[in-house]
């Protein structure tokens, strides 16, 4: 029986193993990586829950990623938000996705070359009580007066390994 099909291909190889990825990834977790938020993870302040912070792994919330960052728990999306003058930039969870521009970098959460905010790979994590720490996104090095803050953080997904 002949096939007009070369399965040596390159591209029919590479088709084939696109056929088999599955159409989006897992809901992850996104956690600091360094101190003072090492291991502290994304999710609602349990005080305002439009209010992101970095915070205890058991409260940790589940993320989809692409374009924007939208919780699997509560299903509130992650927006930066809009006309602050100051370098860091408030971040938000809403219930649309207001910010089109996340995006990753490996395993690491950045703002997408071609959005209004560049490649932006830092946030800014100032203490709010305890373990919980707001983040913002952080486009300078400027920081809240009168707050103690930690700058120049990255935030991660889980070990891709």
């Amino acid at each position: 029986m002949r096939s007009d099909f070369d399965f040596s291909s390159p591209l029919l190889a590479l088709a084939l193993a696109l056929a088999v990825l599955p159409a989006h990834a897992k809901p992850e977790q996104i956690r600091g990586v360094q101190s003072p938020i090492y291991h502290l993870y994304l999710q609602a302040y349990p005080k305002d829950p439009t209010i992101p912070i970095v915070g205890p792994e058991s409260q940790s919330e589940y993320f989809d990623i692409g374009g924007s960052i939208r919780s699997t728990n509560t299903s509130m999306y992650l927006n930066i938000a809009e006309g602050e003058s100051t370098s860091y930039k408030t971040l938000v969870f809403g219930e649309s996705a207001v910010t089109s521009a996340w995006g990753l970098e490996g395993d690491t959460i950045i703002t997408t070359q071609g959005s209004s905010w560049g490649r932006q790979l830092n946030f800014l994590a100032c203490r709010l009580e305890g373990d919980y720490w707001q983040v913002y996104l952080q486009t300078g090095s400027q920081t809240p007066s009168g707050r103690t803050c930690s700058n120049y953080q990255t935030l991660h997904l889980p070990c891709l390994c």
